[in-house]
């Protein structure tokens, strides 16, 4: 396929940005669902199974991170090399990143047999959620490996700018994934009654569905990228230049499970309830911000292609309707969490103590959506041009820099609530940054 021919070229941003955006923007909404679907059907197991799998939650996450931060790099760096016509040399990046990514999985198979037990025992003494959390954990860790395969070829299509199919993968891993929660947890259909063992392996199973169906798809519609590993050798040029983008990536991604864990453990001091409903939020904001995340992931092939092939009043305008689109959605999610807080954790089976606590936790942590849209945008735009040190500037302003200090200063002045007002806090902060940097950096960017 010729420049000519690729719509990131020449088709006006606003269909381009919908027609790259609303593929992972469903798959990652089913994806959003399935984690709060998984969650309500934990939550009837009882409270300390809820707070178990909320306690595991960062370190699947941590997984995420690694995997995404990889197919983040693997994809800026082949829609670039695609916008500059060189197709050799992006077949070539997608050969060395596979091997990353399959040299990455190897530490979660160790982390999930050895550490599981080790990590929950720093956040609770509560023999049944230790239990709990051993069961879930250690399979769906150990496991986790064919995650990594699937996001590998699910970025490789994206960079190619064909969201269709990844939107596919994910559709199918996500829905494989609901229909087994109910049947594998309770025991329906003549099948045993595993409890949080088989959400856990209900998470796994349509981990590999996924996986398989994105071999299976590559393999026969792929025709951008030529996979070898005839004579294969590590390239460390090429593995520095991926990690110059993943690291940066991971990094940001490995932060929530960081901080989720700094504040589980200060959580977990005051009250059991207090560390369920921060699980359930943080599912909860994966319905608000998967579909954000679905824009940065249409936007950023339509920025590494045209920065690429030099068109840089199309990044501008790319960067403007983008900003537009998801401040649209974050408004959105603002307003849902702030008017209807009580039905919302209702579904999870919430007592009295955790409706108090969440009522006005969701309605102060809701702000924290609208305030983060500059500081999102600009994250995804500076990884899409291989400045990944800013993209982590902004983002560990967001979600790490800010909130533990300030939670320490307000839990003792405010209680929770001062905890919950340190996210929307951070938010600003971190659009007021992301603004400076638009103004010094990418601004520079497009005169050159």
């Amino acid at each position: 396929m010729t420049e000519k021919r690729n719509p990131m070229s020449y088709k006006p941003i606003f269909p381009l940005l919908m027609t790259m955006a609303f593929p992972p923007m469903i798959s990652m909404l089913i994806q959003s669902l399935y984690n709060i679907v998984d969650s309500i059907f934990v939550a009837q197991l009882g409270e300390e199974a809820l707070t178990a799998v909320s306690l595991i939650y960062p370190l699947q996450n941590l997984s995420l991170a690694f995997s995404c931060g990889v197919g983040i790099a693997m994809n800026a760096l082949i829609a670039r090399h695609l916008g500059a016509s060189e197709y050799k040399k992006a077949s070539y990046i997608a050969s060395q990143g596979i091997v990353m990514t399959l040299l990455h999985s190897l530490l979660f198979v160790i982390l999930g047999l050895f550490f599981i037990q080790p990590f929950l025992t720093l956040f609770t003494n509560n023999p049944k959620v230790i239990q709990y959390g051993n069961e879930y954990g250690m399979i769906v860790i150990t496991l986790t490996f064919s995650t990594f395969i699937h996001l590998a070829i699910e970025k490789m299509f994206q960079a190619c700018g064909n969201m269709v199919i990844p939107m596919i993968m994910q559709m199918v891993g996500a829905i494989v994934n609901i229909i087994l929660d109910p049947i594998m947890i309770f025991g329906y259909f003549g099948f045993p009654a595993l409890g949080v063992s088989g959400a856990a392996l209900a998470t796994i199973i349509g981990q590999f569905a996924a996986c398989f169906l994105s071999i299976f798809l590559f393999l026969r519609y792929n025709s951008h990228i030529q996979i070898s590993f005839h004579h294969f050798q590590i390239d460390w040029v090429t593995f520095k230049s991926l990690y110059a983008i993943a690291i940066p990536s991971g990094v940001m991604m490995c932060l929530p499970s960081l901080l989720v864990s700094i504040l589980n453990g200060i959580l977990s001091s005051i009250s059991q309830s207090a560390v369920a409903f921060f699980g359930v939020y943080y599912k909860l904001q994966t319905f608000v911000n998967m579909p954000t995340s679905g824009v940065i992931q249409g936007m950023r092939p339509i920025m590494s292609y045209n920065y690429g092939a030099h068109q840089k009043q199309r990044m501008n305008q790319t960067l403007k309707i983008s900003t537009i689109t998801i401040g649209t959605i974050l408004f959105i999610g603002t307003c849902l969490f702030s008017i209807f807080p009580v039905p919302i954790l209702q579904l999870f089976n919430a007592n009295a103590e955790m409706l108090t606590i969440g009522i006005n936790g969701l309605r102060i942590l809701s702000l924290s959506f609208l305030l983060s849209t500059f500081a999102v945008v600009m994250s995804g735009v500076f990884e899409s041009l291989s400045q990944g040190a800013l993209s982590l500037m902004i983002t560990l302003t967001r979600q790490f820099i800010f909130i533990i200090p300030l939670s320490f200063i307000l839990l003792p002045i405010l209680g929770l609530t001062g905890i919950w007002w340190t996210f929307p806090l951070s938010e600003l902060i971190a659009s007021i940054l992301a603004f400076i940097l638009y103004k010094k950096v990418f601004k520079n960017l497009l005169l050159n």
